[in-house]
């Protein structure tokens, strides 16, 4: 299962759905831009210091997994395709759905725009 941004800070939260979900997956990855994302979020909460120390612990038990040529690749195909559709999702999603398909992992995320692309599994957290 891949996490989107929503479902890592769900799960720093301490969420039981997501919670429950992770345990449930063979498989955890991160997308880089993911981890962009969270770290921009927490260099801006009042609780910096316990969300790195969370990110730090779990951190080092997560695949991380980035951007490479062939991803590129995929992102041009997949955001022609949603382009051609008449619809848009945001630049960073539309990468973190590319290295779910590439990686044959569904997504676990709050965000409907997903359902967008075409082929890629989605869990919805509550």
């Amino acid at each position: 299962m891949i996490l989107d941004t929503n479902a890592l800070s769900a799960w720093a939260e301490g969420i039981p759905e997501v919670k429950d979900a992770l345990d449930n997956a063979s498989r955890v990855a991160i997308p880089s831009i993911v981890l962009g994302e969270y770290y921009f979020g927490i260099r801006q909460s009042r609780y910096h210091g316990r969300y790195m120390d969370w990110l730090n612990r779990v951190a080092s038990n997560i695949e991380i997994i980035s951007v490479s040529q062939k991803t590129a690749g995929f992102y041009a195909q997949i955001r022609l395709e949603i382009k051609r559709m008449g619809t848009r999702i945001p630049s960073n999603d539309t990468w973190i759905a590319t290295l779910a398909k590439l990686c044959k992992s569904p997504i676990l995320s709050n965000d409907t725009h997903f359902d967008r692309v075409s082929g890629l599994r989605m869990i919805c957290q509550v």
